[in-house]
């Protein structure tokens, strides 16, 4: 058996407990990648080979769950002593005709496949075989292990910047002792100390950390709480100020008699696409230009997220309209905000979120697009004072809270609420920014990154986009129950981008523009 390891955090605990048949709780991508001109070898033996001499670059790789006694505390990380990556990376076969398309749809339906937590929570596909030299790379991974951010780190293990695959060195040999009994009372004085000299010293507190026993038997899960409760009551004692003056900020804004349009847009219509979810998914990816989209963002005044935004909004509005549902008031989007600070690569979430109006109630792109940036200004200045909260709230932590939330989140699934309660939201879009640089693996060229992101129920259509050298690559996911296929959204977005650019150019420009 391992030795006991990192103790999950309230965040990423909690996608594990939202985990029911209907909604796994695993993200992912699918890569599209070009083999080299006259490659002979196998392409799968080689990229497994590669993975594995890299697993001590990502440690989350090689760990499993760890359930404590009668689930009363969040589970552990611990390296798995029966790892085997053949359990991992897999060998799949397309069918006819061997394309892009097909990939798609298989992709779909292995995204609706739960991960075995009996071990480390993820897995790779490679579809060699497909047309015009192509590989596909399907992969997934548990939520719980890892956030857009960290993702990004994950993806710089993975690949190269040339060709040939870089030299790693190798693991250096690691002890697995746990602290002494001596150490872990040394530990409890010392803190116990600095608590009364600085309890209520942010910086102080901030760096607060007592002991743990690091075991899984039920005392010193018990003892181990006990540590965090009292090291928790500390560390929000030391934040008071800070989230005594964020709250303020807060009850100031919603008192703001200016701020209540923008309270009132948040306010989000009930949809077809707010039901439900079966436990089937359908997916698709599309990519436009990443130049193109930066300065249509220029020329509005806005940001790249905002062109997104823009997009999404016009597609789903096309969508819903052809089908005669598009709501008269303006839908929503829920759009993650990392808490990532610059060069931390930690394999966890860290991340919280808006809700910005997506004005899919203006027919005309380019109004549309300025009313999205108005409208995603307001909606971060809401949420600005929200985000020295977050790091408070995000790791709350209570004995037998993991039972009582699965059985919540299992209720919720099988009675359906999503479809009687009033949505947060009505879509998911998600903006990840990635290397702009091209990417290898196993010497093969990356061309494309498609994201596979989450359906839930309420929210059962995902937009996640990704940046990759001079484009974006759009991944759908949708419940397919709700959305059989998500390729007719998809399949509208270049002539909806086509069509916003046209409204941003200059009125000599128009042809090129459309073109």
């Amino acid at each position: 058996m391992a030795d006991a390891g990192k103790k999950l955090s309230s965040m990423d605990a909690s996608f594990l407990y939202l985990e029911t048949p209907e909604m796994p709780m695993h993200v992912g991508s699918m890569a599209i990648f070009r083999l080299p001109e006259g490659h002979a070898g196998s392409f799968f033996e080689e990229f497994k080979a590669m993975i594995a001499s890299r697993l001590h670059l990502a440690p989350i790789l090689k760990a499993r769950l760890e359930k404590t006694p009668l689930d009363i505390d969040h589970p552990s990380w611990v390296e798995d002593d029966q790892f085997d990556i053949d359990r991992h990376i897999f060998r799949g076969t397309l069918p006819a005709p061997h394309d892009r398309a097909t990939l798609e749809r298989i992709v779909g339906w292995m995204h609706a496949k739960p991960l075995n937590r009996a071990r480390p929570l993820w897995e790779f596909y490679v579809f060699e075989g497909m047309k015009d030299n192509e590989v596909g790379l399907y992969s997934k991974m548990h939520h719980a292990c890892i956030d857009g951010g960290a993702g990004a780190a994950l993806t710089n293990m993975i690949y190269d910047v040339t060709p040939v695959p870089r030299e790693v060195e190798k693991p250096a040999a690691r002890a697995k002792a746990g602290p002494e009994p001596r150490d872990i009372a040394a530990g409890l004085i010392d803190s116990y100390r600095q608590l009364w000299l600085n309890p209520f010293d942010s910086a102080a507190a901030k760096g607060i950390e007592l002991p743990r026993s690091g075991k899984s038997d039920l005392g010193s899960i018990l003892f181990d709480n006990a540590m965090f409760q009292i090291e928790s009551a500390v560390k929000f004692a030391g934040a008071l100020p800070t989230m005594l003056k964020s709250v303020a900020d807060v009850v100031g804004k919603v008192a703001d008699p200016k701020s209540r349009d923008s309270l009132t847009s948040m306010v989000s219509p009930s949809t077809v696409l707010n039901k439900a979810i079966s436990s089937e998914r359908s997916f698709a990816g599309v990519s436009v230009s990443l130049s193109a989209a930066k300065a249509l963002a220029k020329q509005a005044g806005g940001k790249l997220n905002d062109v997104v935004l823009a997009l999404s909004s016009g597609v789903v509005r096309r969508y819903l309209k052809e089908r005669g549902e598009l709501p008269a008031k303006s839908m929503t989007a829920a759009v993650p905000i990392s808490l990532r600070e610059e060069g931390n690569t930690e394999a966890n979430n860290q991340v919280f979120g808006m809700i910005c109006a997506i004005a899919s109630d203006i027919a005309d792109p380019k109004a549309r697009l300025e009313a999205i940036i108005a409208q995603s200004t307001k909606s971060k200045e809401m949420s600005h004072p929200l985000r020295a909260l977050m790091p408070q709230v995000s790791n709350v932590s209570m004995l037998g809270a993991p039972i009582v939330v699965q059985i919540l989140a299992l209720l919720y699934s099988r009675s359906s609420l999503s479809d009687v309660l009033p949505p947060a939201a009505n879509i998911t879009v998600s903006n990840v920014p990635g290397p702009r640089q091209t990417l290898y693996a196993a010497g093969a060229e990356l061309l494309h990154i498609f994201p596979v992101s989450i359906a839930t129920h309420g929210l059962a259509l995902n937009i996640t986009v990704q940046s990759y050298r001079d484009q974006l690559d759009f991944g759908f996911i949708a419940g397919a129950n709700i959305i059989p296929h998500v390729q007719v959204l998809a399949d509208m977005l270049p002539q909806e981008f086509a069509e916003l650019q046209a409204a941003f150019a200059p009125p000599g420009n128009l042809q090129s523009a459309a073109s």
